[in-house]
């Protein structure tokens, strides 16, 4: 949907989870071998992947300012029971947190979050403001006042909505 480039560091693994629902066709790409691998999904881990991606998507809408678009689990509930733990690199001494188990994807996003916050870029990942789109993008803005994932779709049709209403 959006020409914005992905999230940096391990926040381009939420931005594609949030991603792989486009709200104005229905298209989910969880509903595809290819797009459950993408994560390391099986069939069985579907219904809780979409759980964790609306959780996401109300955390992404809460961070542009905007409600949440349904009523879905917190997502500090659904992170709760995601253990992490400092990885530290015997080579040159740095240090991230990361996931005590790489396998599940609710561990894998924990850690993606909690890394960006030690970098302060987690409130930074934002979902678009427009209703029949709500994609995941990184507002680069310098303000970080971005939002539309695209000034030149979802932007353009906001400001054309606003001005036929005039």
């Amino acid at each position: 949907m959006s020409e914005r480039s992905p999230a940096p560091g391990g926040l381009e693994l939420v931005q594609s989870l949030v991603n792989t629902l486009a709200l104005d066709s229905g298209a989910d790409s969880l509903d595809t071998a290819e797009g459950r691998a993408r994560f390391g999904l099986g069939e069985g881990d579907v219904a809780g992947a979409r759980e964790l991606r609306e959780s996401l998507r109300v955390a992404l809408l809460a961070h542009a300012g905007h409600p949440a678009h349904r009523e879905v689990t917190p997502l500090g509930v659904l992170l709760a029971a995601s253990p992490l733990l400092v990885a530290v690199d015997a080579a040159d001494g740095s240090a991230v947190l990361a996931a005590a188990d790489q396998g599940p994807l609710r561990s894998r996003v924990a850690a993606a979050i909690a890394q960006a916050l030690v970098e302060g870029t987690w409130s930074r990942l934002k979902a678009c403001e427009a209703g029949d789109c709500h994609w995941a993008y990184y507002d680069r803005s310098p303000a970080g006042r971005g939002r539309w994932c695209s000034m030149q779709v979802c932007g353009a049709r906001a400001k054309m909505r606003r001005y036929r209403a005039k």
